[in-house]
């Protein structure tokens, strides 16, 4: 996924969800010489995987274990990248979950409102944080990747959190960039449209009977046919 829009030259890019998948080929797209991206995930593993690519690019990473979904941790986090890379100028925002699958009157609401606090109230956050040092530096990119879903909220029955939590998200995207018009800090959501993802593996395997029959065949179909 090659970001060529600007020069990132300079820049310090933070992409969440680094560690796999989406995020990472986010990770490659922005690497750069004369840039460092900041790689956020849970997973070190995973993180140092993505690092080895961006180097293999030409360039180098900051790999920052940290869940954006625990206050402690985020801000942890944005010190460590502060101290090092220097202020973050562009947010890339991809670190969805979309578990719990299965009918609403049988999910957990406990890991409903867990969803809803990964998918929507962290990314929030972490661009809150962030914020204060772009709007004085006169320079910010914000992107929160979206999917169709939140056109189509009914397109993805048994998927009620992600589902909300997509709409949500996009909501949330387009209040912040009109309340920041005029700043030169812009805010952006993003579809990028099938990929198959470690989130598609992992309603593949869950049980037809929990994810529902429609949506376990749309993510297996998808992956037998290469989109």
């Amino acid at each position: 996924m090659p970001i060529s829009s600007d020069s990132l030259d300079g820049e310090t890019a933070l992409v969440t969800g680094a560690g796999r998948g989406l995020g990472r080929a986010i990770a490659a797209g922005a690497a750069r010489p004369a840039a460092r991206p900041a790689l956020v995930a849970r997973s070190r593993d995973e993180l140092d995987q993505t690092a080895g690519q961006v180097r293999d690019l030409g360039a180098s990473a900051l790999v920052v274990p940290a869940d954006v979904s625990d206050p402690g941790q985020l801000t942890g986090a944005v010190r460590r990248i502060r101290g090092e890379p220097g202020d973050v100028d562009v947010l890339i925002s991809n670190a969805p979950v979309l578990w719990p699958l299965g009918t609403s009157t049988s999910i957990d609401p406990a890991q409903w409102a867990a969803a809803i606090n990964i998918n929507v109230a962290a990314v929030a956050n972490l661009s809150f944080v962030l914020l204060p040092a772009m709007i004085a530096g006169k320079r910010g990119r914000i992107v929160n990747i979206s999917g169709g879903v939140a056109a189509n909220p009914a397109g993805m029955l048994r998927a009620n959190a992600y589902a909300t939590s997509k709409a949500a998200l996009e909501a949330h995207t387009i209040n912040l960039a009109a309340e920041l018009a005029g700043t030169a800090v812009t805010v952006n959501a993003f579809r990028p449209g099938s990929a198959d993802t470690a989130m598609q593996a992992w309603a593949r395997g869950q049980e037809p009977d929990q994810a529902g029959a429609e949506l376990h065949h749309r993510f297996t179909s998808s992956c037998q046919q290469g989109t």
